[in-house]
C-alpha cells in the first residue's frame, strides 16, 4: 500500500513574492487519484500570474502545470492508466457526465475535475495546485482523468509542452479557428503559445500566414514555425499592415495570443468579413471591452475564445506526438534550456524579458 512521501516542490508563498523550494507532502492516492513521477516540466506565463496573484488568492500554490511523468501508483477505481503509464499531464479531466460530454463536446466539459486530497506543507498547511496539478515537484498527486498515456519514446521535456502553451496555441489554430488549406491567418503576440499557434497554421496548410509583435526576437522565432509574414506593431498599424498582406481584405482567422482589449480590437478589424477571431491569450480580471454593437452585426463571423486549444487530451496528445517522432511537428524548437528545479525563480525573470519560449524543468 503506497504512503505519503516528502518531496521537493517549487511554491508561492505569497503575492510577489519570489518561490522557494518547499518540502511538500504528497498523499497516497486515493479513489480515482494517480500520483505522478514528474520527469519534466515547463515554465508557464500562468505560474508567474499564480505568483503575481493575478489569477486567485489561494496561497500558499504548488507551482508547475506543464508537465509529462510515469505514473508510480494508482487509487481504488482508477482504469485510465496504470503505473508505469508514462503520462503528459493535462489541466481539463472530462467528467463524461455534463451537458458538454453527453452532446459529443467533451472538449467543452463543464464539470472538470482535479485530485480530492490536497498536498500540503511539513506542518499541514494545504497547497494549491496550479491549475489542479502543481507540478515543479518530483512527485504529484491529480485525478487519473489528468493523464494522458502517451508514448514513452517521446523526451518528457518536449511530451510535456502539450501540457498548456503549445497545445493551447496549436488547437487554437486548428480546433477552435478551423484554419484550413489556402486559409489567410493572422497571430498577434508571438510568445510560446502565439508561435504554437503560427505552427498550427502551418500544419494546416495555411497560405499566408502574419505574425504580430512588438520584439524582434518573437518574430523571428514566428518566421522559424512557418510563418510567411511579420509586422512589427511598433512601427506600422497593425490592422492595416494585415490588410495590405491580405489582398485589401484582412485575415481567414486572426489569434489574440496577448489577451488585451486593445490586440483584440487589433484582431477584431484586422479580420476578413465573415472572418474569425480566436482569444487565445488570458485576460486580467480588470479588463474591459467596449466596441460599437453596429460592427459586430456588420462584420459578421465569429468571436471565439478558445479554452486549452479546444483539446481533447486523449485524441490530440498522442496524435500531436506522432508528428513529431514523424519529423512533420518540431515541438523540440520550443525548448529554449533545461533547467533545475532551483532555477524557476530566475527562469520566471528569463521569460518576462523575452529571451526564452521555454524554460523546461528536468527532474533526474
Amino acid at each position: 500500500m503506497a504512503e505519503a512521501e516528502r518531496v521537493r516542490g517549487v511554491v508561492a508563498r505569497a503575492k510577489g513574492a519570489p518561490v522557494a523550494l518547499e518540502t511538500i507532502v504528497v498523499p497516497a492516492p486515493g479513489p480515482g487519484e494517480a500520483r505522478v513521477r514528474v520527469k519534466a516540466c515547463g515554465v508557464c506565463h500562468t505560474d508567474l500570474h499564480y505568483k503575481l496573484g493575478a489569477i486567485g488568492d489561494g496561497f500558499p500554490f504548488l507551482l508547475g502545470h506543464e508537465a509529462a511523468g510515469v505514473v508510480e501508483s494508482v487509487g481504488p477505481d482508477v482504469t485510465e492508466v496504470a503505473p508505469g503509464d508514462t503520462v503528459v499531464l493535462n489541466w481539463r479531466a472530462v467528467c463524461g457526465q455534463c451537458r458538454a460530454c453527453r452532446r459529443g463536446r467533451p472538449w467543452y466539459c463543464f464539470d472538470t475535475h482535479n485530485a480530492t486530497q490536497r498536498m500540503t506543507l511539513e506542518d499541514g498547511t494545504e497547497l494549491s495546485p496550479a491549475l489542479g496539478i502543481g507540478a515543479f515537484a518530483e512527485l504529484t498527486l491529480v485525478a487519473a482523468g489528468q493523464c494522458t498515456k502517451v508514448d514513452p519514446s517521446v523526451p518528457p521535456a518536449v511530451a510535456g509542452l502539450l501540457g498548456c502553451g503549445v497545445m493551447a496555441g496549436i488547437g487554437a489554430a486548428i480546433n477552435t479557428g478551423g484554419v484550413g488549406r489556402g486559409d489567410t491567418v493572422a497571430v498577434i503576440g508571438c510568445g510560446g503559445v502565439g508561435d504554437a499557434a503560427v505552427l498550427g497554421s502551418s500544419l494546416a496548410g495555411a497560405r499566408t500566414i502574419i505574425a504580430v509583435d512588438v520584439d524582434e526576437q518573437k518574430l523571428q522565432w514566428a518566421r522559424d514555425f512557418g510563418a510567411t509574414h511579420t509586422v512589427d506593431a511598433k512601427q506600422h498599424d497593425v490592422v492595416e499592415a494585415v490588410r495590405s498582406l491580405t489582398d485589401g481584405f484582412g485575415a481567414d482567422v486572426v489569434i489574440d495570443a496577448v489577451g488585451r482589449p486593445e490586440t483584440w480590437k487589433q484582431a477584431f478589424y484586422a479580420r476578413d468579413l465573415a472572418g474569425t477571431v480566436v482569444l487565445v491569450g488570458v485576460p486580467s480580471p480588470e479588463m474591459t471591452l467596449e466596441l460599437p454593437l453596429l460592427d459586430v452585426f456588420g462584420r459578421g463571423g465569429a468571436l471565439k475564445s478558445s479554452w486549452y486549444g479546444d483539446c481533447l487530451p486523449s485524441r490530440d496528445f498522442p496524435m500531436l506526438l506522432d508528428l513529431f517522432q514523424q519529423g512533420r511537428l518540431p515541438l523540440d524548437r520550443f525548448v529554449s534550456e533545461e533547467i533545475g528545479v532551483g532555477d524557476v525563480e530566475e527562469a520566471f525573470d528569463k521569460m518576462h524579458r523575452g529571451e526564452v519560449l521555454r524554460s523546461v524543468v528536468v527532474f533526474p
